[in-house]
């Protein structure tokens, strides 16, 4: 995690100065500038039009009873893309704009299920399965299993216990044992 925060916070803006200048002896020094504020109003534009889209989808998803993981994946890449138009520089902008145009993100949404897939995987070699994970966990959840049966009392099936010997039928001091009445 540390490499991730020397790059966010050293070279990245060194890069951005480095790329604003040579834009700027390139087109000039005026030119660049308002380069940089036309892009970044039309990234606060474009974050606002694609970040209620992606929260009215997201809202549709989780009200529909549907698993909103596309839609979440969508508003999490809106919210960095945006994150990165704010920033001055063209480095950024261009990352901002991957994440946030509607052509790109599924290329950006793909990549970053792949890169959490990659991880999860990393994770589960490493430390093992989560303890009470569901149907992937190793059943150490905590909760409490009561061995049973059930036994459906339906006339002339030739199925229900008779009463006359406990022998006849499951244990009728088993625990769990759930019969209909007579």
């Amino acid at each position: 995690m540390g490499g991730w925060l020397v790059v966010a916070f050293l070279v990245v803006p060194i890069v951005e100065i480095y790329v604003i200048i040579q834009v700027g002896e390139w087109i000039g020094p005026w030119p660049t500038v308002a380069l940089l504020v036309v892009e970044s109003l039309f990234g606060a534009w474009l974050i606002k039009h694609e970040g209620r889209r992606a929260w009215r989808l997201l809202r549709d998803a989780v009200a529909s009873g549907q698993l909103p993981s596309r839609e979440l994946a969508d508003a999490g890449l809106v919210l960095v893309g945006g994150t990165l138009l704010l920033t001055p520089g063209f480095v950024t902008d261009i990352a901002g704009f991957f994440f946030v145009l509607p052509v790109t993100r599924p290329i950006a949404r793909r990549l970053l299920l792949a890169y959490l897939a990659r991880r999860a995987v990393v994770t589960v070699a490493r430390f093992g399965p989560v303890p009470g994970g569901g149907p992937a966990g190793n059943g150490t959840g905590g909760g409490r299993v009561v061995p049973g049966e059930v036994v459906r009392d339906q006339p002339g099936s030739g199925d229900e216990p008779r009463g006359d010997d406990p022998g006849d039928g499951p244990d009728s001091k088993g625990p769990g044992r759930i019969t209909g009445g007579r």
